[in-house]
């Protein structure tokens, strides 16, 4: 028995967090069917999703759920690419997981419009009275996160130009390619389709947004991806 634990569609997307898609669209890559179910961050190994329960053994992270996948059932996402292109696609993921990825959380959690637009819901189970400590208490762990990372200590503007750039670098890499490394699609498409999908979300109004959706290949990228593995989604 094969179970990923993620948070369910929102936003418009399959998952809110990019990271849940990822894995979700490695499964499809592998032709691995699974359940889902919810992922409580609390009770996950690493205090975070998604996690994979496959056959009783618990795999939290992505990049050691690919690991999983690729060694558990003989599958090679990148087959086909060179050394140097392999290198190429682990550097654009960590670029996206990295860098865009905490633009957007910023964008959602610290943005008060965006964060009453989207991150509210997350608390909807929580009894009324505590429900504003509760949401107090986790924007400010948001808060502490962002520091940490050092996206945090940097203007909101700051913070935009340094996403930007790297949605820039994406669609400087993917040109007029179907998939970010060519004809095929390869491990980097779960993490660049994801995080893409999730700069696009219409649920926030962000300057990510407005970037993204100048770029006519990533909005194609998107679509696509998202026909492949997602039609429920598409269009």
């Amino acid at each position: 028995m094969r179970k990923l634990y993620t948070f369910g569609p929102n936003f418009g997307l399959p998952d809110p967090s990019p990271f849940c898609m990822k894995a979700m669209v490695l499964l499809k890559m592998a032709g691995l069917d699974c359940e889902t179910g919810q992922c409580d961050p609390r009770k996950a190994p690493k205090k975070k999703g998604p996690v994979l329960v496959d056959d009783g053994e618990v795999v939290p992270d992505t990049s050691f759920i690919r690991w999983h996948i690729e060694n558990t059932y003989v599958h090679d996402f990148d087959a086909g690419l060179s050394e140097a292109e392999r290198g190429v696609a682990w550097a654009l993921a960590k670029l996206c997981e990295d860098n865009i990825y905490w633009s957007i959380v910023s964008e959602r959690w610290m943005v008060e419009e965006n964060f009453l637009a989207g991150p509210v819901v997350f608390f909807r189970p929580v009894p009324n009275p505590m429900r504003p400590i509760v949401i107090a208490m986790v924007r400010r762990q948001v808060k502490r996160d962002l520091w940490g990372q050092g996206f945090g200590r940097h203007t909101r503007d700051e913070i935009v130009q340094l996403g930007n750039q790297g949605l820039d670098a994406i669609s400087q890499v993917l040109d007029d390619k179907p998939y970010m490394m060519g004809d095929e699609c390869t491990a980097v498409d779960a993490t660049v389709f994801g995080t893409v999908s999730s700069a696009l979300s219409e649920t926030f109004d962000t300057p990510l947004l407005t970037h993204a959706k100048n770029k006519a290949n990533l909005v194609a990228y998107r679509d696509r991806c998202m026909d492949r593995w997602f039609p429920d989604f598409a269009g």
